[in-house]
């Protein structure tokens, strides 16, 4: 039940140019794509900036924009090349990277994708919003399965049926009776670790007599948390 990576979702063919790559060429690649931004690289092919179509609007406009500082906009507004006009350092991630952090990332720095690096910061794919949601794009009824019998049969060995996953929308609630109040928030985490899973609201009760965790919780009593994936 590994959480997916960057890696598995990125996709490897990127278009990209070089930091002396003509202004106009940037601007006929991006309409022929249909793409609205493009990593940079220098002659070692490392990710040295990205030029989006924010970076090149300075050419069209007759004054500053609010978002750049003087000295921002004119570098901009008078470059020939790629690397003239590009933002820089460019904001990336490597592919061992769990593909919520790289979702955290994108919201963190406001951007749509992700120029994807190898060790030594060269160019390996790019990641996107669309490539990240697809991971998250799952079946209520496979995501119920799979909890039940990945977390709860396999991963704590109860019986089948001992627990039940309900899932709407990603939400998954947990119903039922596991071995010890310990277990209660093992439980809950294995199941915010499965792939699709959005929310956690958990209705489990531990059995009468089980005294393990610290507190003075009811004996029997449904243990209800709400958990959110990170």
């Amino acid at each position: 039940m590994a959480s997916p990576t960057v890696g598995d979702v990125m996709t490897t063919e990127v278009i990209a140019v070089c930091e002396g790559t003509l202004v106009s060429e940037v601007a006929r690649t991006m309409d022929g794509r249909r793409i609205s931004a493009l990593p940079v690289t220098d002659d070692r092919q490392r990710v040295v900036g990205v030029v989006s179509q924010a970076d090149l609007l300075p050419r069209r406009m007759g004054s500053p924009l609010g978002w750049l500082s003087q000295t921002a906009w004119l570098r901009k507004a008078s470059g020939r090349v790629a690397g003239d006009v590009m933002t820089s350092p460019a904001t990336t991630i490597t592919g061992d990277a769990t593909v919520a952090e790289a979702a955290r990332r994108m919201v963190r720095h406001g951007v749509k994708r992700l120029p994807v690096v190898d060790s030594s910061g060269r160019l390996a794919g790019i990641v996107s919003r669309v490539d990240l949601l697809r991971v998250f794009i799952r079946a209520d009824d496979e995501l119920r399965a799979e909890i039940e019998r990945e977390v709860f049969e396999r991963a704590l060995g109860l019986p089948p049926g001992a627990v039940r996953a309900e899932v709407s929308d990603g939400e998954v609630t947990l119903t039922g009776e596991v071995d010890s109040e310990s277990l209660i928030p093992v439980a809950e985490s294995l199941t915010r670790e499965v792939t699709g899973v959005v929310d956690v609201v958990s209705r489990l009760t531990r059995p009468l007599g089980d005294t393990h965790q610290a507190g003075t919780a009811t004996s029997g009593l449904p243990h209800e948390r709400r958990r959110g994936r990170p």
